[in-house]
C-alpha cells in the first residue's frame, strides 16, 4: 500500500479541516466523506472531490476506504469504530474516544478482537496537543526524573472561554443526551488526556461541578477537582469556560524543584539539593534554599497539530511508525472526566479503575430526567482554530 485511503465521517466544525488536512498529505487519499446531513455530505465532496455517503454502514461496505477518522458528535464515536473495526479498517477517533467508561472498553474490545485477524491494525486517538513543544518537555522532565519525586501538580485551566452563542449553535451541544456532558467531555479531554501523560491515572479522585453555572446549559461549566496518587501525590485540576481573562497555568511541585508554565514560558526553579534532605538536615526553623532559576520561552502553539497526528497515524498503518496517542490511551481521560461528574452529583470520593456501570446509571438517569429546552440557533461552522 502506497497510499491511505482515508474516509472523514463527521462534516463539521472538525471534520472538515481534517478533509483539508489529508489533502495536503502525499500519503493520504481522501476517498469519501461521510454526514447524516446530506447537504454538508455533498458540499465536502463537491470541494474535495471525493465520494459522499450519508450513512457509516454504508460507507464502510463500499466505498472501497483502509482507515476512518471519526470526527461525529461524542456518543456516535464508539457504535462507528466498533462496525469500523469488525471491517478490518484502521481508526483515528476525535476526543474524546468515547462518552463514557463502558462504551471506550467495548472500543477497546473491538480493536483487540480486529487485532487477532489483522494484528497490524492502527487505533489512534486526536490528542495533538501532545505535540506541542512545551508540553513535549514538560514530558521529558518528568519522565526523565528531573524534579525528582512528584509531590504536587495543579492546573488551573480557564481560558476555555465559551459564549452562550457557542451553546446555542447545535441542539446535541451541552446536554446531557447530545454530547453527554459538558467542559469536562467538550473542551478539557487534551487537559486531562496530558495531566494523566504526566503523572499517570489517580488513585482517588473529589470534585466540584457547577452545572449550567454561568450558562444557560443543563451540564457542568465549571469544576474544581482534587486528586489522589497511591505514591502521595495530590493534583489539584480547575478549568470553566466561564472567565475572561482565563489563566493557563500548570505548576508542579518535585523535590528537586519546581516548573511552572504559563504564558508561553516554561520556569524550573532548580533546588540545590533535594528539599526532602534539606528538611532533615538544615538547623534553621525557617530555612530556604536558593533556586537556579532557567526559563525557556516557547513560541505560541500554531496550527497544524491535527496535520501531525493524521501524517502519524498514516505512517503507522504504512510502516509500523508509533502513533501520537494510542486509541486505547483514551479511556484515560474519560475515566477521570467520569469520575470528577461522578463525584460531584454523588457528594463522594471516588476511587479509580472507576466503576463503569456506576457512572453509566447516573448518566442514563440525568439523560432520562432532563427537562432542558434548548434555544438553538442557526450558526455558521465554527473557526476551531480560535480554540486552541
Amino acid at each position: 500500500m502506497n497510499k491511505l485511503k482515508i474516509a472523514v465521517i463527521g462534516i463539521g466544525n472538525m471534520g472538515g479541516p481534517h478533509c483539508r488536512d489529508i489533502k495536503t498529505l502525499p500519503r493520504c487519499e481522501l476517498t469519501a466523506v461521510c454526514d447524516t446531513n446530506r447537504e454538508k455530505a455533498d458540499k465536502a465532496a463537491a470541494e474535495f472531490g471525493c465520494q459522499a455517503y450519508y450513512d457509516h454502514r454504508s460507507l464502510i461496505a463500499k466505498a472501497g476506504i483502509n482507515a476512518v477518522i471519526i470526527s461525529t458528535p461524542h456518543y456516535d464515536h464508539t457504535v462507528i469504530s466498533i462496525d469500523a473495526f469488525k471491517a478490518g479498517l484502521h481508526v483515528l477517533s476525535e476526543k474524546p474516544v468515547a462518552v463514557h467508561v463502558n462504551d471506550a472498553q467495548k472500543m477497546i474490545r473491538a480493536f483487540k478482537n480486529a487485532q487477532k485477524k489483522k494484528p497490524d491494525i492502527q487505533f489512534a486517538a486526536m490528542f495533538q496537543q501532545r505535540t506541542f513543544e512545551h508540553w513535549k518537555k514538560i514530558k521529558s522532565m518528568v519522565s526523565g526524573g528531573e524534579l525528582g519525586k512528584i509531590v504536587r501538580a495543579t492546573w488551573i485551566i480557564t481560558d476555555w472561554f465559551r459564549s452562550q452563542r457557542y451553546y446555542d449553535s447545535g441542539g446535541w451541544r451541552a446536554t446531557w443526551s447530545g454530547e453527554g456532558g459538558g467542559v469536562l467531555i467538550n473542551q478539557c479531554p487534551h487537559n486531562i488526556d496530558l495531566f494523566q501523560w504526566f503523572f499517570g491515572v489517580p488513585d482517588k479522585i473529589r470534585a466540584f461541578a457547577g452545572i449550567g453555572k454561568y450558562h444557560n446549559i443543563e451540564v457542568e461549566d465549571e469544576v474544581n477537582a482534587y486528586f489522589e496518587y497511591k505514591n502521595g501525590m495530590t493534583g489539584q485540576f480547575i478549568t470553566t469556560t466561564a472567565e475572561l481573562p482565563g489563566t493557563n497555568r500548570l505548576e508542579i511541585a518535585g523535590e528537586n524543584g519546581k516548573l511552572v508554565y504559563e504564558d508561553c514560558k516554561l520556569t524550573f526553579y532548580k533546588n540545590p539539593e533535594s528539599m526532602f534532605a534539606y528538611c532533615r538536615k538544615t538547623e534553621d526553623s525557617f530555612g530556604r534554599m536558593k533556586p537556579e532559576k532557567n526559563e525557556t520561552i516557547f513560541e505560541p502553539a500554531a496550527g497544524g497539530a491535527h496535520k501531525k497526528v493524521i501524517s502519524a497515524f498514516t505512517d503507522a498503518v504504512l510502516e509500523g511508525s508509533p502513533l501520537i496517542a494510542h486509541g486505547s490511551e483514551g479511556i484515560n481521560s474519560v475515566a477521570m472526566a467520569n469520575a470528577m461528574l461522578l463525584s460531584s452529583f454523588k457528594n463522594k470520593t471516588v476511587d479509580l479503575p472507576l466503576d463503569g456501570d456506576e457512572y453509566e446509571i447516573l448518566l442514563g438517569k440525568l439523560t432520562a430526567k432532563s427537562k432542558f429546552k434548548k434555544n438553538t440557533v442557526k450558526a455558521d461552522s465554527i473557526d476551531m482554530s480560535k480554540s486552541f
